[in-house]
């Protein structure tokens, strides 16, 4: 029996919402586990699907289990990095359960995802999902905005990849609707632009007392600016306050 049959089929109010989603998959170890990953987006009305791999995957496997979702694999994006795959996002979010360091300090709930979008400014949202045996690795989620946790059992937490999307994906399509309109935020690439200019100017006035401490704040640094969702605007008066800070420091001590 096909399960579409005990669905009920509900129009979002703003596709608008849904499209400025992109699900992006990393280092996905299994063609079939992506097949399944494009039959969840789509029941959802996400459509945009990236993956972070140099694998080759074996087509029939995408292809058996995405059913009716094949559109989603073939009109998919593909990129080596984590990095190039994300540069023009104004939003990264990682899906994961694990704590530990460089990790977040908080984690929101995929119904708190979705809200946090639902207010965000225009521009792209990337979601990202690790690998199947180990999910996002350290380094990863440090290049996320924020991270989103799947309430699970202790009793067996771990959810397999098209599950975790699949629920994600469910709570956005609930809460689709229209998001504010006129303010563009910066992306991901113009964000790490201005953690340079700040660091930089926090290390002129010695700020950073051990090389660990500049890698903690330029952290900290990225992911407030990312929560944020500021406009170019609002970035240069932001990146303004610590050069003409460092500045002012330099002129009176000469």
């Amino acid at each position: 029996m096909d399960n579409s049959a005990l669905c009920t089929i509900i129009d979002p109010m703003d596709q608008s919402y849904l499209d400025r989603i992109e699900i992006v998959l990393v280092d996905t170890q299994d063609g079939a586990n992506i097949g399944s990953v494009c039959r969840a987006m789509k029941t959802m009305g996400l459509t945009h699907l990236t993956l972070v791999s140099d694998r080759n995957y074996d087509e029939n496997r995408v292809f058996t289990l995405a059913l009716h979702a094949r559109d989603i694999y073939e009109n998919r994006k593909t990129f080596h990095t984590i990095k190039d795959a994300i540069k023009d996002s104004i939003y990264v979010v990682g899906a994961t359960r694990r704590r530990g360091k460089f990790r977040k300090e908080s984690a929101l709930s995929p119904k708190q995802l979705a809200e946090k979008l639902s207010v965000l400014p225009e521009g792209k949202v990337s979601i990202l999902f690790g690998r199947e045996s180990d999910g996002l690795r350290d380094e990863e989620v440090a290049l996320c905005s924020q991270i989103v946790t799947i309430p699970t059992s202790e009793l067996f937490p771990s959810l397999n990849l098209s599950q975790a999307v699949q629920i994600i994906s469910y709570e956005l399509f609930l809460s689709s609707r229209a998001y504010p309109s006129g303010i563009v935020a910066v992306d991901s690439a113009r964000i790490e632009k201005a953690v340079r200019t700040i660091s930089s100017s926090l290390e002129s006035i010695g700020y950073y007392k051990w090389d660990e401490e500049k890698k903690w704040v330029e952290i900290f640094i990225k992911d407030t600016l990312s929560k944020a969702g500021l406009s170019e605007k609002e970035m240069k008066r932001f990146e303004k306050l610590f050069v003409k800070s460092a500045t002012l420091k330099k002129y009176k001590e000469e």
